[in-house]
């Protein structure tokens, strides 16, 4: 039911192909608050962006596990109580992570959720050498103080603790540790986590639309936009899924930094306050960034020469 460490990789071929899933999700997620904020703008709340995220998200699912072939999958997972339970846990972390989201980019709080998805690496890489049993080397141990140093910067220039960067780092982290530990495929598992949450979520958009609360199926472009929350959110997330069962947990905590650079320059444009303890702070997490990427890089140089070593031994 469970595994302990990201599946083997057999090949570079799909090493890349995890990589790219991996890139492509943060690419996401690091422009997907201007989707928010424009259905925002709109007139939807958090809470029916949220749901309308996860009911769009749901029809989504069905069709990739379709695409995929993974109904034997599906059927085989409702029969494992334990692996229901896990999804169950994942579903609801994941909804909390983008509850807060949601709420923090439509009120003018997008560089703290840049600061919690800076923290998040940190917790990736700590969960990898505790739980999964990664080696941090050196260069891994610098690169993770310099963040760690931005991040207690970054706290001291707002002033209080940072409530919406460590509910998004938390959030996330734990999703990830436990989407690790499920042995269902990315499609299957994303397709019963939207079973556990498409319930509550019709209900509230229903309530809604009763209270004439709602802007859905009244407002044209606010109902295509909320309509393609939902697979503006599935397909990253399948990406992230897919990637993080193949990919070590700390690699895939330095790709994670993609996201946060790219909304951190949005809040910038976005005109939100920015003193310059802030930018010393972000300074100091661009600095373990940059020594982080060395590692990555150094380690892969040092396995290509082993790989073509021992090629050239066997010829």
């Amino acid at each position: 039911m469970t595994t302990s460490r990201a599946e083997p990789v057999s090949t570079s071929a799909e090493r890349g192909r995890a990589t790219a899933a991996g890139i492509s999700c943060y690419l996401s997620w690091g422009l997907i608050p201007v989707l928010f904020q424009l259905v925002g703008r709109l007139g939807a709340g958090p809470w029916e962006i949220l749901a309308h995220r996860i009911l769009w998200g749901a029809p989504t699912a069905v069709v990739l596990v379709l695409l995929a072939r993974q109904g034997h999958a599906a059927r085989a997972v409702l029969r494992q109580p334990r692996t229901l339970g896990w999804l169950a846990l994942s579903a609801a972390t994941i909804a909390a992570n983008w509850i807060v989201f949601i709420w923090a980019v439509n009120s003018g709080r997008v560089l703290e959720t840049s600061l919690g998805y800076y923290i998040l690496p940190l917790l990736n890489i700590a969960a990898g050498a505790l739980m999964f049993g990664e080696r941090i080397d050196r260069v891994g141990r610098i690169a993770i103080a310099f963040a760690a140093a931005g991040v207690a910067l970054q706290t001291l220039a707002l002033g209080h603790l940072p409530v919406v960067s460590l509910a998004l780092a938390i959030s996330f982290g734990a999703y990830g540790i436990i989407r690790k530990r499920v042995t269902a495929e990315a499609q299957t598992g994303f397709l019963f986590e939207s079973a556990f949450l498409v319930l509550p979520s019709a209900v509230f958009v229903l309530w809604l639309g009763a209270h004439g609360a709602s802007g859905f199926g009244r407002d044209l472009p606010l109902s295509l936009w909320l309509v393609a929350c939902g697979p503006l959110t599935a397909i990253p997330l399948l990406w992230f899924a897919w990637a993080a069962r193949r990919l070590p947990l700390s690699a895939m905590g330095f790709l994670q930094f993609i996201a946060p650079t790219l909304t951190f320059g949005l809040g910038l444009l976005q005109g939100e306050i920015f003193t310059p303890l802030r930018g010393a702070s972000f300074a100091l997490i661009w600095a373990g960034v940059a020594i982080f990427a060395y590692g990555v890089w150094r380690k892969s140089r040092a396995a290509l020469a082993a790989t073509e070593a021992v090629e050239a031994a066997a010829q």
